[in-house]
């Protein structure tokens, strides 16, 4: 398989959309991105020619670099809306990834999306769920997806997210609603009242091996769940988000 793993998390951003705070997201989450693979640690901004896109690191080991801060508030000074910061990991081909964080202020939806080719990303499923579970920490999404690019084609519902191998929603579900799940990941966090609960849950697919679109038996799975979430009203519509 060729085609990049997609981690897309869609989300409402509350207040004010800051550059500095957008990268301080992004920087909370490479721990995480680094478990999945040493080619996702380092990360430059992408520029308008090659020289460009080597020339600037965005994070190092406290956060966001000033350079990196300077240089996107000053290209994003005039635009309100969509704030979008993108960066690399400095390789092309087999080893690529990106990361976008597209910033639009709340009732409008925001999303962080990393884009990794199959040899810059994880075979194990444990640092991919981890990965998934600090993305949902990181915010209060209404789904986190991770997916193969290839997967869109084959997925049975396309006004809907799709399963892929993970797919998080902001609802408790048990091995009765989704049977065909290979692990239902409960996600806890707390209330209000500083109650311990459930905040969601998060559904794989595939657990002993990478998910693949070229899998037969990976998409019939996925697709079975669908099919599953939909008949319960349990999967919402892009619109919905």
């Amino acid at each position: 398989m060729k085609r990049p793993y997609e981690l897309t998390s869609i989300f409402r951003q509350p207040g004010p959309l800051h550059v500095s705070t957008m990268l301080t997201e992004l920087h909370s989450i490479r721990q995480e991105l680094k478990e999945c693979s040493p080619l996702l640690d380092e990360w430059l901004l992408k520029g308008n020619t090659k020289d460009e896109a080597y020339r600037y690191e965005v994070f190092d080991s406290t956060g966001p670099t000033t350079a990196a801060v300077a240089v996107l508030t000053e290209s994003l000074k005039t635009t309100a809306d969509p704030k979008i910061v993108s960066m690399w990991n400095g390789k092309d081909g087999p080893e690529g990834a990106s990361l976008q964080y597209v910033g639009r202020v709340a009732p409008e939806t925001s999303m962080i999306v990393l884009r990794a080719k199959p040899g810059a990303f994880s075979t194990s499923t444990e640092p991919v769920l981890r990965l998934v579970l600090k993305n949902v920490n990181l915010r209060t999404p209404s789904v986190v997806t991770l997916e193969t690019a290839g997967y869109f084609d084959k997925k049975i519902f396309k006004d809907r997210p799709g399963v892929g191998w993970m797919l998080y929603l902001p609802r408790t579900l048990n091995a009765q609603q989704v049977p065909e799940a290979r692990a239902l990941v409960p996600v806890v966090g707390t209330d209000a009242s500083g109650k311990d609960t459930q905040l969601g849950t998060i559904i794989v697919s595939v657990t002993d091996e990478p998910f693949s679109d070229e899998n037969p038996e990976h998409v019939k799975v996925a697709n079975a769940i669908e099919i599953r979430l939909v008949d319960q009203d349990l999967l919402p519509r892009f619109a919905d988000l």
